[in-house]
């Protein structure tokens, strides 16, 4: 089992045909994911090779689904563009859209997040400003390398992309059911409570780590969800302990006002919930080792 992301899951690029959408296509081939297909209007109809793998390339998202069966858009398009590439995607109601792009301006976002509540919420959307998700052994949709961790039972749920990577590998031995970077953004869409609840659901996660950062309240909502909904076990890492006050550190969401915000009470609020809470990554992943057995 794995959360959002199987085997099974046929995975489109909305910009493989750019540097970086290349790059990571053909790493995500590389680490066994289903790609069937890149989104690109002005080459439609033509396919590229990758590493000896023929890819189509599709005019619009509808069409890759139509042909393909596509369940998972990758998005890797510039900013500027990347609200229309969403939109695109919510249109053509495809069940996961990875926003992998930084930068999006956030007027943005907010506007796309309307968008899909307002056509239903048919589409899942992962990011912006995210490394994607992983269910190691199965697919990858993103920037995350598949090479430091494998299969396993702990939940990964995450605002930073690089300690996404850290525990991994800290927990590598163990290893991972899925792992999923939302984003830091100020407005994403998929929180640590869409993630939490998932691994709640599925039978073959044993146990969840969230890592938060300083910065806005969704540390705290989590926590207060933790408290009333989940019942497997979480350790917990909040990145910004010793960051100066009133300082906005890297992702834009981690912007501290008064204490709410801080490390220091989005860690108070979490324990309170009954996470077990690390003041370092390796604290956090010996936590985690301990409690799994």
């Amino acid at each position: 089992m794995a959360i959002f992301l199987t085997k099974d899951s046929k995975v489109i690029v909305q910009g493989m045909t750019g540097s970086e959408g290349m790059k990571h296509t053909r790493r995500m081939l590389a680490s066994g994911t289903n790609i069937v297909g890149g989104v690109n209007p002005r080459k439609a109809g033509t396919t590229v090779d990758v590493d000896g793998t023929e890819v189509p390339v599709f005019g619009t998202v509808k069409e890759a689904i139509e042909a393909t069966g596509a369940d998972v858009s990758v998005i890797f398009v510039p900013p500027a563009f990347t609200k229309s590439a969403v939109i695109e995607a919510i249109d053509a109601e495809i069940p996961l859209a990875v926003v992998i792009t930084e930068g999006v301006p956030v007027h943005d976002t907010a506007n796309f997040w309307a968008y899909n509540n307002h056509k239903g919420n048919k589409t899942r959307i992962i990011g912006p400003n995210c490394p994607g998700l992983i269910s190691p052994g199965q697919s990858n949709a993103g920037i995350i390398p598949a090479d430091i961790t494998k299969a396993g039972r702990i939940g990964l749920v995450s605002k930073s992309g690089t300690l996404t990577y850290q525990m991994m590998y800290e927990l590598s031995d163990i290893g991972f059911s899925s792992a999923v970077g939302i984003g830091g953004d100020p407005v994403i869409g998929t929180t640590h409570i869409d993630a939490l609840q998932a691994f709640q659901d599925d039978p073959e996660t044993d146990l969840i780590v969230m890592i938060g950062e300083i910065g806005g309240d969704a540390e705290e909502r989590a926590a207060a969800y933790i408290k009333e909904h989940i019942t497997k076990p979480v350790v917990g890492y909040v990145a910004g302990f010793t960051a100066p006050e009133g300082k906005t550190m890297g992702h834009a969401g981690a912007i501290v006002s008064g204490s709410s915000g801080t490390a220091q009470a989005k860690k108070e609020a979490l324990e309170a919930a009954g996470v077990k809470v690390g003041k370092t990554p390796s604290e956090t992943a010996r936590l985690a080792r301990q409690l799994i057995g």
